[in-house]
């Protein structure tokens, strides 16, 4: 398999593809790439049994493309933490080393690296980590896009994406940040928010915010 395309089926995992139906446009948000790329991409997945396209409703993962999706999640993911925790590397620049890692990475490994770790649950970036077997909890879809002005909510994840990253910590914004919804700024503009208890405005770009995952606070 070819490295974009399993960059589509993180892409898809990350944003719910296992348990709802994502859209062309997050995946095109998701990637930086233009919505007509995602369409043809998603048309040879579907083609090799690795995702569902409901045209003008969404696309899923197959049970195939979940147990792939996984694998290669909980591999880069760990590689990640290790990264992080073990080697003092950056929070934003992991990512481009796990991604050359995790094809490297046998499932030997992969478990003698989790335990090393002690089972981390999660990435440097809130991502979870998928156990040995595939299986991963629920966790929540809901984008900083969607939340209302006015509305306190928590940084739950970050796409796992090293442009974005590097954009977010120069914001200082990490997983766990509780934060207040000040306003959607119009036509496509950043969403203005304040951290808990501060007063300085931050303003997070449209496409950034449609990578930030929140759990409501």
């Amino acid at each position: 398999m070819t490295p974009m395309k399993e960059d589509y089926l993180k892409i898809i995992f990350e944003l719910g593809g296992s348990y709802k139906k994502v859209s062309n446009k997050d995946i095109s948000l998701g990637l930086g790439i233009a919505a007509g790329s995602v369409t043809e991409m998603v048309s040879k997945l579907a083609d090799e049994g690795l995702v569902v396209h409901e045209p003008y409703a969404g696309i899923t993962l197959t049970k195939k493309g979940q147990r792939y999706a996984a694998e290669l999640v909980r591999k880069h993911r760990l590689w990640e933490a290790f990264l992080v925790d073990k080697l003092n590397y950056n929070f934003a620049d992991v990512h481009p080393e796990a991604e050359v890692l995790e094809h490297q990475t046998s499932d030997r490994l992969a478990t003698a690296l989790d335990d090393f770790l002690h089972h981390p649950k999660t990435c440097p970036h809130g991502g979870v980590i998928p156990a040995a077997n595939g299986h991963f909890p629920d966790v929540s879809h809901r984008l900083l896009a969607d939340a209302k002005d006015g509305e306190k909510v928590e940084l739950e994840r970050f796409l796992d994406n090293h442009e974005l990253l590097t954009y977010l910590e120069e914001l200082d914004l990490r997983p766990q940040d509780k934060v207040m919804v000040v306003r959607h700024e119009p036509f496509e503009g950043p969403i203005v928010i304040t951290k808990v208890g501060e007063k300085t405005p931050i303003n997070v770009s449209y496409k950034a915010a449609h990578n930030i995952f929140i759990n409501e606070k």
